[in-house]
């Protein structure tokens, strides 16, 4: 198996509380193994796997606990 690495740049956080939120969110998405998150910059790395994740999938689940999120290079 290819991992796989998914650079998000996330919207509306601005505490420790944000990024904790985030991160739960994010691990909890199927083929995730591990999420590095920032507050600044304002980011989450994602490795996955990507036969099992896909950028739609993290960007919904960081939009469903209240911070949208939108996929970059790198």
């Amino acid at each position: 198996m290819e991992k796989g690495h998914v650079t998000l740049v996330i919207t509306g956080m601005t505490c420790g509380h944000c990024v904790a939120a985030v991160k739960k969110a994010l691990a909890a998405v199927p083929g995730v193994e591990t999420v590095e998150v920032t507050l600044s910059p304002p980011r989450a790395v994602v490795a996955c796997d990507p036969s099992r994740t896909t950028a739609e999938m993290l960007t919904k689940a960081t939009a469903e606990e209240g911070y949208p999120s939108s996929a970059t290079a790198g």
